[in-house]
């Protein structure tokens, strides 16, 4: 008579097998990411963003115009930001180690955010806040430029194409006809501010080769969050320092301390908003549509500040923003 088995010892044996058929599975491997949204509502949120941002500017430029000085307004925002993102950081137990061999490249990134910064709100305080903003949307021009001057590939004959035609759109948003043919000299004002906004894109330009160049190892909130750290302890030191007289200067009336909760809440809501639904967003593919953010600025400006623009720096802006997409398009094909 056989022998029968433990009733034990046959489960444990079949148990064993159904798991060495099972499919095995890398504990290290990641899951699947996170589902992108339908393109219509990726397009409508980051056009959503684009306004948000846009008033924040224009939350500024009331504020600047309340005698605000533009290092408060830096500060307001970097706070704001700061303590938002900090909270992101600690909700998702993000760790905030940062190596130390990427110490200098996260504190470079930072100083050229924090100059950034100044360099945009100071234009944003001269200058209509539509023409600024697309001034400083010409980033993508510098970055491919940068990149090339320190040993990246050369724009090809479209990009370099789009770059003339962009050139030439922003002739005419900054109205250089008009003037060449007075024979007038520009207003200092204005100059200063068209040279703060170039320099705004090209310090973002800057900051974007080293992100992508030297950072790209470093996860996106630890870079971000201490990214904004860095710009709020430098607008603390150079208020403190007295770098920019008056730049600390608070507002005069109730409207300037109204604008700058306004930008603050709207910088940092942007910010979140985008910082959270960006792996849903499928960036590669729509980051362009954030270039609408002068577009807005320049609705808001003119119902706001009663800012307003000729038909030929229309048409100018027009040539800028079409051209800087498709070769934003181009660039990620």
């Amino acid at each position: 008579m056989a022998r029968r088995r433990p009733i034990i010892q046959t489960r444990r044996r079949r148990a064993a097998r159904s798991v060495s058929h099972a499919p095995r599975t890398d504990p290290m491997t990641p899951g699947p990411g996170p589902i992108p949204l339908p393109r219509h509502l990726a397009v409508g949120t980051l056009i959503l963003i684009s306004t948000i941002f846009s008033a924040n500017h224009v939350a500024a430029r009331v504020a600047f115009d309340d005698g605000a000085g533009v290092l408060l307004g830096v500060t307001c925002r970097a706070g704001a930001s700061l303590l938002a993102l900090l909270g992101i950081v600690l909700w998702r137990r993000q760790g905030l180690g940062l190596p130390t061999r990427l110490g200098a490249w996260q504190g470079l990134l930072g100083l050229l955010i924090a100059l950034q910064s100044f360099c945009l709100y100071s234009a944003v305080a001269r200058i209509p806040v539509a023409l600024a903003l697309l001034i400083n949307s010409l980033f993508p021009l510098l970055f491919a430029l940068l990149t090339w001057a320190l040993g990246g590939p050369r724009p090809t004959r479209r990009a370099s194409l789009l770059m003339g035609l962009i050139l030439t759109g922003l002739a005419l948003v900054l109205d250089l006809p008009g003037l060449l043919g007075n024979g007038a000299a520009p207003d200092a004002r204005w100059a200063a501010g068209v040279a703060l906004a170039f320099g705004s894109a090209s310090l973002f330009a800057g900051a974007l080769w080293v992100t992508e160049h030297k950072l790209a190892a470093l996860p996106g909130p630890v870079r971000s969050l201490y990214t904004i750290l860095i710009v709020f302890c430098a607008m603390l030191a150079a208020g403190a320092a007295d770098f920019m007289p008056g730049g600390m200067r608070p507002p005069d009336g109730l409207a300037g301390w109204a604008a700058l909760a306004v930008l603050s809440l709207c910088y940092t809501t942007g910010f979140c908003t985008l910082f959270i639904l960006m792996p849903r967003l499928d960036m590669p593919r729509n980051a362009p549509v954030m270039n609408a953010e002068p577009v807005a600025s320049l609705a808001l400006g003119w119902l706001i500040l009663d800012q307003a623009f000729d038909d030929r720096q229309l048409l100018g802006g027009l040539v800028v923003l079409t051209c800087i997409v498709v070769l934003a398009y181009s660039r990620r094909r």
